[in-house]
């Protein structure tokens, strides 16, 4: 998995062209600025769905510049540096990289980090764009567009889910969607009607399904869920 889009930012033209030439034989559009001012003088310098950057750049500082792009995108950000002060890892993190990568580095462990990253962003934004109970259509609509079949006692479930807003569901609510949509249910019931509404959106698709039990409470949908009625 690795992004359509990338901005390379390095002082090194040589090694930076190198690099570039590597990630488009991989299929990710490059960009390549050897002075971050560059960048930022671009139209979507805010734009691009990952960002390299170098530490000692001509324009603003590295960090400065690291900071600035969290500040307006949620983007990946890697540094790849020749920096070796033992406080760089730290400040990258805390200025909002998502990893650093200390010169000389192999361009396939550049690639290799890429696609991690580009990894853990794309599973959070599909997971923040939530999730849809469309009860007509008697579906879950996962953030990726997949659409789970429901049954009735599903239906039920999930709206209790959707009133709870994100917040725990007592198994006592849980039981009482189920007599409401069964006519009577026995209390170890709930475990496995769970169970298998997991499989159902499990089956759909290959996002994690964010229904999980809460110890000593009951379960929570950990994710934004609205619904169609």
């Amino acid at each position: 998995m690795f992004p359509k889009t990338l901005a390379l930012i390095d002082d090194d033209q040589d090694y930076a062209e190198f690099l570039a030439q590597h990630l488009r034989e991989l299929g990710i559009g490059v960009d390549v600025f050897n002075n971050s001012n560059d960048l930022l003088g671009e139209l979507n310098a805010f734009s691009y769905e990952f960002y390299v950057v170098d530490l000692t750049l001509p324009g603003i500082g590295g960090l400065d510049l690291i900071d600035l792009l969290r500040r307006r995108t949620a983007a990946g950000i890697v540094v790849v540096s020749g920096r070796l002060a033992s406080e760089a890892f730290k400040q990258v993190v805390h200025a909002g990289a998502d990893m650093y990568l200390s010169k000389p580095v192999q361009f396939e462990q550049v690639a290799l980090t890429i696609e991690a990253v580009q990894r853990r962003v794309s599973q959070s934004r599909q997971q923040s764009a939530g999730w849809t109970l469309d009860r007509r259509a008697r579906q879950l609509i996962a953030p990726d567009g997949a659409r789970a079949d429901l049954s009735d006692i599903d239906i039920s479930l999930l709206t209790c889910f959707v009133g709870a807003g994100g917040e725990a569901v007592t198994r006592d609510s849980l039981l009482s969607c189920l007599l409401a949509a069964k006519g009577g249910a026995a209390s170890d019931d709930l475990s496995a009607t769970i169970y298998r509404l997991r499989q159902r959106i499990e089956r759909a698709t290959p996002m994690p399904v964010p229904l999980h039990s809460k110890s000593r409470v009951g379960y929570v949908f950990n994710a934004p869920l609205t619904q169609i009625l």
